[in-house]
């Protein structure tokens, strides 16, 4: 019998008794905590460098979002809006995001622990040379996921679709694709170590066999 593949750790956050947070309280290079936002307009604000620890936001919006560095930490994100997110060399850990909306994503290079993504819209998300541990996305839909390079362990797809999933280089260490739907795998020889189910390895035969060198005739 095969081992049992194991789950990803979900996140864990006290979101208790926070205080009202305004945009004043945030800045760069600050240190936020336990705070609350409730549709929090990002127009002029920078992020970058800063901490958010065991907060909540409530609707986010803007036309970009500056994270550059930033830590993010036990925190969750509801209704988020926004067209442009830079966030590479950041840090989550313990971040729940739900019901969001990114159209660019620059997230490499980033370390993610404990991380989940709810009933989200992504577009073009960048992971390239990031650390993912505990990661799922869940319900998604993702125009393309960048993981090249990645090193990825117990992260799951579940009832999510990606047009363009590029894994060239990556590693995967209990990886679950069951349940997610793929139109186009870039790197298909970088799938070691990820799971996949029936139907899902019917469909990646023609692409591993290209990978091998392999000739298929009838």
């Amino acid at each position: 019998m095969a081992a049992r593949l194991p789950a990803p750790r979900a996140p864990s956050m006290r979101l208790d008794d926070l205080a009202p947070g305004f945009p004043g309280d945030l800045d760069a290079g600050d240190r936020v905590d336990a705070l609350t936002f409730t549709d929090l307009d990002l127009t002029g604000l920078s992020l970058a460098n800063s901490t958010l620890s065991e907060c909540d936001f409530d609707g986010l919006r803007g036309p970009d979002a500056d994270l550059r560095g930033a830590r993010v930490l036990e925190t969750r994100v509801r209704r988020v809006d926004v067209p442009v997110f830079r966030a590479p060399r950041s840090t989550w850990r313990d971040v729940l995001v739900e019901e969001g909306r990114l159209g660019s994503a620059e997230l490499y290079d980033a370390n993610w622990t404990a991380v989940r993504f709810v009933g989200c819209k992504l577009g073009f998300v960048n992971l390239r040379g990031a650390t993912l541990t505990d990661v799922v996305f869940q319900d998604c839909r993702i125009d393309e996921l960048d993981l090249g390079g990645a090193k990825v362990r117990r992260t799951a797809f579940p009832g999510s679709s990606i047009a363009v999933f590029a894994v060239q280089g990556a590693t995967f260490t209990d990886t679950d694709l069951r349940g997610a739907e793929f139109s186009e795998i870039c790197g298909v020889e970088s799938l070691r170590g990820a799971t996949v189910d029936g139907d899902q390895l019917a469909l990646l035969a023609p692409l591993l066999a290209s990978a091998m060198g392999l000739r298929i005739q009838d």
